[in-house]
């Protein structure tokens, strides 16, 4: 029960020891004081904790992070006593030594879920903290590592691995490398590191270690249970995913790039013709007049109004390319630098990229406005509204390049509104989508959806869709994606997709690429998005005149032509089983694609299938993903009885089973008697 004044002191039983520090229960929370070192530990929705952690006062309230504003309701219960502090939160319970230490157990059995470590027994300790001036430090946070513990989660990256124990990751936004720092584990913890600056993650045989380069505290979130358990918490203190419209469910068209109005269109009307299925084609980069000024170019998109008047008719809606790059040639450069909403430096000029732009022979170095700037965000989204929403009512956006894309990238000289760049860096992608989630909702936009290559924890909540960036065009690059979209998938971010086909290069006529296209095409349309993408050959030099190779289902052949025509039609029979998954993610926070053990966690093989994956929880794929392939091995879990969807033979799970994989079918299985119209 909480004094009058909400603080009750408590004095460890074991104060002779020159390494005891002070308890205290505060509003709920533990805290524990030592060193000039504060640590609050505080319930953060049921069976989940936060941790904070400060060096020379109180710990602070108002730092950017992803857990969404408000303490969740949750129950705990503190006691101390014997040198030590417990808090109770349902399942999970923190156990804290007069030292300091932390350890965190299953309230049920006492079992250690994981607990800090000393790097060594006379200094650091597990918590370290090394001035870098300014008040700030570089962080490390030291846990234990234990014994055949697999790690999931992190966001997307291209290393190919799903148990990503032994890894050293950067903390950091690259083109395809995706940091959101959720660690999923398989003994029964989900911790969300919540703290955007720049950094890295050890996952160690000797120990895990967190670091910030440059932060005022340390900030983490676990919580007790499986990975399904850890996904829903996880969710509701980040924020769930919006449902996903309707017209997303389906196929997404297109390339790298149609230069001209007449371009595009020709090419929506070509599906039509063909009676094919189609719910979005993209306008990609370059459409504008100037890099910054976010209009179409009259010269080349003559007619927007009109374009997009005909593809409602033919019931496609139309994506726009928005980055968030400023050319010195855009109209909006000059009142934007005045009024401080670009990215700033600390020291050189502005400028962070080079880029080509129109009327101009060269590159130019552009700016990147600053999304965590209120002012910022307001200013952007009022030009995107005034040139796309409201004469053209165009409302879905692709938010390229928002890492955002720096040449060279370097963080520590970044200056945000929100920060210095190593402290508030990983952040950019996750405020840049909030400027459409906001904006859009603002101008009575319900449905939301935005396609990014970046993201960060908490960008689900904003609609934000991920992509995998630009990647290879080959079955090494294929067989890769397959964990990093159940990694992302496992870091909150339920809306993902590839560039099928891959992006940089694959030439249409060759007949190994065209076998790589055909198996790639089959995973997109089991993936949680599906869209065709790339920079086929031949390709153009990059700048304003280019226009993307062939790049539509027909462009590939008469046989593999045929083959991604029937995966279009699969997509679409499959809609309303997509929309219902997507209500899951929205409403629940269980993510469309799944690894095996998010289904079966008590199946052991389950853990380490990083080939083969849930569609929703009825439906297994299993891609092909090696040249020349005509049958599949996948291994079935156990608990359920699993179908072949083609056909139609029945297997009990547990064991490992090898079904014919032709180049048209990639192996499917029904769980438990679930029917899908997966058959012509």
């Amino acid at each position: 029960m909480n004094q009058p004044a909400g603080i009750q002191p408590r004095i460890s039983l074991a104060q002779s020891s020159p390494t005891v520090g002070t308890f205290r229960e505060r509003d709920g929370a533990l805290e524990w004081s030592g060193r000039q070192e504060t640590v609050r530990i505080e319930p953060w929705g049921p069976d989940a904790v936060r941790v904070r952690a400060r060096l020379g006062g109180p710990v602070l309230e108002s730092l950017p992070g992803a857990l969404l504003d408000g303490r969740p309701p949750a129950h705990g219960t503190v006691k101390t006593g014997d040198g030590e502090a417990r808090l109770t939160v349902g399942a999970l319970t923190v156990e804290v030594s007069a030292e300091g230490l932390i350890r965190f157990l299953r309230t049920d059995d006492g079992g250690e879920l994981l607990a800090e470590e000393r790097a060594h027994f006379w200094w650091p300790g597990s918590r370290l903290y090394t001035a870098v001036g300014g008040g700030h430090h570089r962080l490390e946070q030291r846990f234990a590592a234990y014994e055949g513990e697999r790690l999931y989660g992190l966001g997307q990256h291209q290393h190919g691995r799903l148990d990503q124990k032994g890894l050293v990751l950067d903390l950091v936004q690259r083109n395809a490398e995706v940091s959101v720092p959720v660690l999923v584990s398989s003994r029964g913890y989900t911790l969300l590191w919540n703290n955007p600056a720049i950094g890295r993650v050890e996952l160690a045989a000797n120990g895990t270690r967190w670091v910030a380069d440059s932060a005022r505290q340390l900030d983490y979130w676990i919580t007790a249970g499986t990975p399904a358990d850890g996904q829903r918490a996880y969710a509701a203190v980040t924020g769930r995913t919006p449902m996903l419209p309707e017209w997303a469910a389906g196929f997404w068209q297109c390339k790298l790039r149609y230069r001209t109005q007449d371009e595009l269109l020709r090419v929506a009307r070509e599906y039509k013709r063909r009676g094919l299925p189609i719910s979005a084609i993209v306008c990609d980069f370059f459409h504008w007049t100037h890099l910054g000024e976010w209009k179409f170019d009259p010269k080349e998109w003559p007619d927007p109004a009109a374009m997009v008047r005909e593809l409602e008719e033919l019931g496609i809606k139309l994506v726009v390319s928005v980055w968030p790059s400023v050319s010195p040639l855009s109209e909006n450069h000059p009142v934007m630098e005045q009024r401080g909403y670009f990215i700033g430096t600390q020291y050189g000029p502005m400028a962070h990229a080079d880029w080509p732009d129109k009327e101009v022979a060269s590159t130019v170095q552009v700016a990147f406005y600053d999304a965590t700037n209120p002012g910022a965000r307001e200013f952007v989204w009022s030009r995107v509204k005034e040139n796309y929403l409201d004469p053209y009512g165009i409302t879905a956006f692709w938010l390229d390049a928002c890492e955002p894309e720096l040449k060279p990238g370097f963080p520590e000289n970044l200056r945000y509104w929100a920060g210095p760049g190593l402290e508030v860096g990983n952040l950019y992608p996750a405020e840049n989508a909030r400027t459409f989630d906001e904006g859009l909702r603002a101008a009575g936009v319900d449905e939301v959806i935005t396609l990014n290559r970046s993201a960060w924890a908490g960008s689900q909540r904003h609609g934000a869709a991920l992509w995998s960036g630009d990647i290879g065009t080959d079955f090494a690059t294929l067989r890769r994606q397959i964990a990093a979209g159940l990694n992302t998938a496992l870091s909150g971010i339920p809306w993902w997709n590839t560039d099928i086909g891959g992006f940089h290069g694959g030439d249409p006529d060759d007949p190994a690429y065209r076998e790589v296209m055909v198996r790639w095409f089959q995973f997109g349309a089991l993936s949680p998005l599906m869209r065709l993408h790339g920079f086929r050959d031949p390709g153009m030099e990059l700048g304003p005149d280019m226009t993307g190779g062939p790049n539509e289902v027909w462009s590939y052949g008469e046989e593999a032509g045929a083959i991604l025509e029937r995966y279009l039609r699969l997509r679409e029979r499959l809609k309303p089983y997509v929309l219902r998954v997507m209500r899951e993610a929205h409403e629940e926070g269980l993510p469309v694609m799944r690894p095996l053990f998010l289904e079966f966690p008590g199946d052991q093989a389950a853990w380490s299938v990083d080939d083969a994956y849930l569609f929703g929880p009825d439906l297994l794929v299993a891609p092909v993903l090696t040249a020349g392939a005509t049958a599949r091995t996948v291994h079935l879990p156990a608990g359920a009885r699993w179908t072949d969807a083609w056909t139609g033979a029945s297997y009990e799970g547990g064991a490992a089973v090898t079904v014919d994989a032709p180049l048209d079918r990639i192996p499917l299985f029904l769980r438990d008697g679930a029917e899908l119209p997966i058959a012509e």
